[in-house]
């Protein structure tokens, strides 16, 4: 099953009387990752917001799983109910069911695999962004949208979830949003750096390479240092 591609046309975002984004066109490529980078408060979240369906007037792209910046684990909820949440808000007890083998292999692969009756206050604050994770790779979609998913990792941490999700979204179609040039560089098939009010989108940015890359890859770090030069410097 082949993932759709995604498109925006000439959109206007506008969030709180304040206009994010104005006549903007953007494709981003069936299976494949698309990172889009920018300073906090260009409208990145707006903007994945807008493909999610969730901004008044704009409708879903298709059925997605959306990961928002915070964990949004329900306190009443263990680790593994968490994780299954989709399958219980609709109301699907078979999916559910089949689901919660993937369930518990997603929670062992990012290491909560001895916490699934836990409840989400015992939890770190890493351990709770793990869990989210496992809850949208649950989801098992062909388009993903995930807002800032590794923010709250210590950096090995980060690193292992990296390569974890680019395995398990392999194929897929994700629009991931970062401030981490290096994160985008390792995970994006295609890089895009927003900035301006309203949000504007840079040429497509697509570094050498299968992902995850190498962080330590001499070209990749070349990259991010002109990305953060540009960060700078962008308007």
């Amino acid at each position: 099953m082949s993932s759709p591609a995604l498109s925006v046309r000439s959109a206007r975002i506008v969030l709180d009387d304040h206009v994010v984004a104005e006549e903007l066109s953007l494709d981003f490529a069936g299976g494949r990752t698309t990172c889009l980078l920018g300073r906090s408060g260009v409208g990145k979240t707006s903007l994945l917001r807008h493909l999610a369906g969730l901004l008044p007037g704009t409708v879903r792209a298709g059925p997605v799983a959306y990961m928002a910046q915070r964990d949004l684990l329900l306190p009443w909820l263990s680790v593994l109910d968490n994780v299954l949440l989709g399958h219980r808000l609709r109301r699907d007890a078979t999916a559910r069911r089949d689901a919660e083998p993937r369930a518990r292999s997603l929670l062992a692969e990012v290491g909560l695999g001895d916490r699934l009756d836990a409840l989400p206050q015992t939890l770190s604050g890493g351990m709770r962004q793990r869990a989210a994770l496992a809850r949208t790779l649950c989801e098992d979609r062909q388009i993903v949208l995930m807002d800032e998913p590794f923010g709250h990792l210590d950096a090995v941490t980060r690193f292992d979830l990296q390569d974890l999700s680019a395995r398990l979204l392999q194929g897929r179609t994700v629009v991931l949003v970062t401030h981490d040039p290096l994160e985008a560089l390792r995970l994006g098939h295609e890089v895009r750096v927003l900035s301006g009010a309203p949000l504007r989108a840079g040429p497509p940015i697509m570094p050498a390479g299968s992902v995850p890359r190498d962080p330590a890859d001499p070209a990749l770090l070349t990259l991010q240092a002109e990305l953060i030069r540009e960060l700078r410097h962008g308007s």
